[in-house]
C-alpha cells in the first residue's frame, strides 16, 4: 500500500492536469498539491511501525474526503482524450473499490 500511495502522490505532480478535472470545487491547483503531499506523507508513515496505525487512519480519512470527487465524476462523466469511462465503472469505483481501499488501509493499523 505504501508503494501504491507513494506513486499516486508523485503522479499528482507529474500529471497534475489529470487530477484538476476530478476536483469538484475550490482551488484545484492547491487541492491537487495537498492531495499529492498527503498521499506521499501517509505512504512514508506506513513504512514505520510506530506511525503505521495513524497513517492507516489518515489514508481512510483521505479516501473518505475523495468521495465528492467520485460523485462529481459520476455527475460530469470522466473522459481522457475522448475515451470516456463507462458509468458502471465509475459506480464500481465509488461503491466497490473505495470501500476495499478503506478496508485495506484500516487492516494495516494493527500490523507490526
Amino acid at each position: 500500500m505504501a508503494a501504491f500511495y507513494l506513486l499516486a502522490g508523485f503522479n499528482h505532480f507529474r500529471s497534475p492536469e489529470f487530477y484538476y478535472s476530478l476536483i469538484p470545487l475550490g482551488n484545484v491547483v492547491l487541492l491537487n498539491a495537498l492531495s499529492g503531499i498527503a498521499e506521499i506523507g501517509l505512504a512514508v508513515l506506513l513504512l514505520f511501525t510506530i506511525t503505521r496505525k495513524w497513517a492507516s487512519y489518515g489514508i481512510a480519512l483521505m479516501l473518505l474526503a475523495f468521495i465528492p470527487s467520485h460523485i462529481y465524476m459520476l455527475q460530469q462523466g470522466f473522459c481522457i482524450n475522448s475515451n470516456c469511462a463507462p458509468e458502471w465503472a465509475l459506480w464500481a469505483r465509488l461503491l466497490v473499490l473505495q470501500p476495499i481501499l478503506i478496508w485495506w488501509a484500516l487492516s494495516l493499523r494493527n500490523t507490526k
